[in-house]
């Protein structure tokens, strides 16, 4: 609460232009669920897949911008309310903004440049590394840098011409995984095995991205971390993924309800499970990461732990991992929206402090 027992006013920021637009609107909804109403308002704004921000009402203004700038530039839409204070009529002001975006335009440091400049606190990591955390190729040299275990993989740029599935497959061997550089929630992946398979993969990833991953096949479990924190992150209990098709593909993680089981927390031994730990907790400081993040690994059955990726805005859908894994862990989905507002606003507070002493 706020002085005077004002709530804090939360802008949850959902939709956006990416091909994950879908999945926004459902995280943003189960949060605005579970948000505890009395401690925060939540204030919904939604973005359009052309780009436009939309809401009812007035422009909300940002903190410290004295109203004169806006951070709806066109209201308009039947959402959700009126945001005119009903006394002064002015704009609303938001004290924190939960940007719900997945993928590019939202995710990938964009939205959080915009929020950098507009001196307002938000969830999640800042523009590096939300930006770093987005590019699978960037990602992987940084992790690979800091002796982090990742599996082989290849980068290919539309305007380059494409090497030979004969290549690929003497260099990563097959199958192998063709990904969008930049996307997530399994938007655009291939697992192909073969020449025609390949070009077909390249075609449907290059639709998504100018660059792309090219991925050996790790055959292994699939395990993913939870972490939550700043400056002293703390990680979850593991859990694995256990798909029902040939791999854990956009149909499993959010049209099939049977597409994939999740072991919460995973059958691991005690090593096993503080590796993952530990790794998840390396790679998101590697990152630069802030707030939160879930890290996915592959875990050989040699026992050899490679991690695959990290995700700065994890999905909060009720299927979601994220939310489950913390859960798990002690800390409910209610408290964890509470933790992750609160550990905006201390980064934010450290930051303008930072900012006055120099």
């Amino acid at each position: 609460m706020l002085p005077g027992n004002r709530k804090i006013r939360v802008g949850i920021l959902f939709g956006g232009k990416s091909a994950e637009h879908e999945i926004s609107l459902q995280s943003a909804g189960n949060v605005y669920d579970a948000i505890d109403k009395n401690s925060f308002e939540p204030v919904l704004i939604g973005i359009e897949k052309s780009g436009k921000w939309r809401m009812t009402g007035d422009s909300v203004s940002l903190p410290n911008s004295g109203g004169g700038v806006a951070l709806i530039p066109e209201a308009g839409g039947a959402l959700y309310g009126p945001l005119s204070d009903p006394a002064s009529g002015a704009p609303t002001t938001l004290d924190v903004v939960f940007p719900i975006l997945h993928g590019p335009f939202g995710e990938d440091g964009t939205v959080q440049g915009l929020l950098k400049l507009a001196d307002v606190p938000f969830v999640g990591s800042g523009v590096l590394g939300s930006a770093v955390g987005m590019d699978k190729d960037v990602m992987k040299r940084l992790f690979r840098d800091a002796g982090i275990p990742v599996g082989r993989f290849l980068t290919l740029r539309s305007r380059e011409s494409p090497p030979s599935f004969a290549e690929i497959e003497a260099a990563l061997g097959s199958p192998v995984f063709v990904k969008p550089a930049n996307m997530g929630s399994s938007v655009g992946i291939s697992k192909v095995g073969d020449a025609a398979g390949f070009s077909e993969a390249i075609a449907e990833a290059f639709r998504y991205d100018t660059k792309i991953i090219v991925e050996e096949y790790v055959r292994g479990r699939e395990i993913e971390c939870a972490v939550l924190g700043n400056e002293n992150p703390a990680a979850s209990v593991p859990g694995e993924i256990v798909p029902n098709h040939d791999f854990y593909s956009y149909d499993a993680k959010y049209l099939d309800e049977n597409g994939a089981a999740l072991e919460i927390p995973a059958k691991l031994d005690d090593e096993t499970a503080e590796r993952i730990r530990t790794l998840s907790v390396k790679a998101f400081r590697v990152l630069g990461c802030e707030g939160l993040a879930r890290v996915d690994f592959f875990l050989r059955e040699d026992g050899e732990v490679l991690i695959n990726e990290i995700n700065t805005m994890p999905g909060f859908t009720k299927i979601s991992m994220y939310p489950k894994l913390w859960e798990a862990s002690g800390i409910g989905y209610t408290e964890l929206i509470g933790r992750l507002i609160a550990l905006a606003i201390e980064r934010h507070e450290k930051e303008r402090a930072l900012k006055t002493s120099r």
